[in-house]
């Protein structure tokens, strides 16, 4: 059992001097998106784009030293400044594999009132004619500046009452219901890689032990979202048209489970095993999905494995049946669902990642026994994965309160795992 794990307090800048080159395995962290979230500091956006693509990019390219040659890396960005993220990833030295996108159902909408505004600066006093509970009614309300502040910091379990308000100037009125953001409900992970220092990847796979992703462990199970088919078994799935993976590795292996895609679900936090609340990606997913049919596939109707753009040159065929099997759309992904402790106590971090979702992530780019770092730690949901895998972690934080918090959930991962183990003998 490996729970090494190795936390620095500082600037990652400078802490990251002190691991020596082509050291640790894979690279998984949620760095600043340079939009000043929450009006904190750690979040600003060091000048404008050039500054912070140059700022990033500096980080990252010590991140690339430390990789091993092959290294996989997950980095975390926003789709409106993600661009800057790709970009200082590149310049750092790294080669852009794909995205994942995560879709999730709990973001709150942080869009300017244009008709408050009006009335603000036309010095009008709007009419009061109810109040609302932002927590229930999130996804129909727009929030001055004022009000986001009230709502995030230190109220979210408290009644909050918000006015309702009517426009009190004609500018007020023609541009009620006008604002100028979307509720968000999508992040991206770069998935980067630092490159080979072989000719091939099985070359630098046998010599550094990276350069693959783990395609077999990140698979979507498929017993949950599915029914069985109409021979009564369920054996594998496969899908004409490609767009969910029809590989020939794809389909001669689905009785392991789909093939990981690049599209990722989270279950909001109170959905529970037999219903999922109105906010949840998931089931908004499977609502406008609906249930949806495979054909069976037999060897009488077998298709060449170049039949489909992502099938590839190999000539073989396919041997087995696959059964028609049918369910909703979300059975094609890796749904992940937080469990009530995922926060720990006291965590008032304002980005916190579920650890289920760090979990899939690590396990996806980290070798057996491999070593993850990440040099943006926060509350340490990263670190908490990487234990309960089972890998080693190296975490720094700059920040003393989060790094606090990160040394105290990790320290309670170790010892959860450590009573498991113990348990075993």
């Amino acid at each position: 059992m490996q729970n090494d794990s190795w936390l620095m307090e500082g600037d990652c800048l400078e802490k990251m001097k002190e691991i020596l080159d082509n050291s640790v395995d894979s690279l998984v962290c949620d760095p600043p998106a340079g939009i000043s979230f929450m009006g904190k500091d750690w979040d600003d956006d060091k000048g404008g784009r050039d500054a912070w693509i140059s700022w990033l990019s500096t980080i990252m390219r010590e991140c690339l030293r430390i990789l091993k040659p092959g290294g996989h890396g997950l980095v975390w960005a926003i789709p409106r400044t993600s661009h800057w993220t790709g970009k200082a990833l590149e310049d750092a030295g790294f080669e852009i594999r794909d995205c994942i996108t995560h879709l999730f159902g709990t973001g709150f909408p942080k869009s300017l009132d244009i008709s408050k505004a009006l009335d603000k600066e036309a010095g009008a006093e709007r009419e009061v004619v109810g109040t609302y509970d932002p927590r229930s009614q999130y996804d129909n309300c727009q929030r001055t500046e004022s009000d986001k502040g009230q709502y995030f910091e230190g109220t979210i379990n408290k009644k909050v009452n918000i006015n309702i308000t009517i426009p009190a100037t004609e500018a007020a009125k023609q541009w009620s219901g006008f604002g100028t953001s979307l509720k968000p409900a999508s992040e991206f992970w770069w998935l980067i890689r630092k490159p080979l220092s072989e000719k091939t990847v099985a070359k630098n796979v046998v010599k550094h032990g990276t350069g693959g992703i783990n395609i077999d462990e990140c698979r979507i199970s498929l017993e949950e979202g599915d029914k069985k088919g109409e021979e009564g078994e369920l054996k594998g799935n496969y899908s004409s048209n490609g767009f969910f993976g029809n590989s020939i590795n794809d389909v001669k292996n689905t009785s392991q489970g789909r093939f990981p895609a690049n599209l990722v679900l989270s279950h909001n936090d109170d959905c529970l095993d037999e219903k999922c609340t109105e906010e949840c990606a998931v089931k908004m997913l499977d609502e406008q999905s609906g249930i949806l049919k495979s054909g069976t596939l037999s060897p009488k109707n077998n298709v060449k494995a170049n039949s489909g753009w992502s099938g590839g040159s190999q000539a073989n065929r396919v041997k087995n049946t696959f059964v028609a099997n049918s369910g909703s759309a979300s059975r094609f992904f890796y749904c992940a669902k937080a469990s009530k402790s995922d926060k720990g106590k006291n965590n008032n971090h304002p980005t916190i990642k579920a650890t289920k979702l760090m979990e899939y992530l690590i396990k996806l780019i980290t070798p057996p026994n491999g070593i993850v770092i990440d040099p943006f730690m926060g509350s340490g949901s990263t670190g908490v994965a990487a234990i309960r895998l089972e890998f080693g972690f190296i975490g720094i934080e700059k920040e003393e309160n989060y790094f606090q918090i990160a040394q105290e959930r990790i320290g309670e991962a170790i010892l959860e795992k450590e009573d498991i183990f113990r348990s075993h003998l």
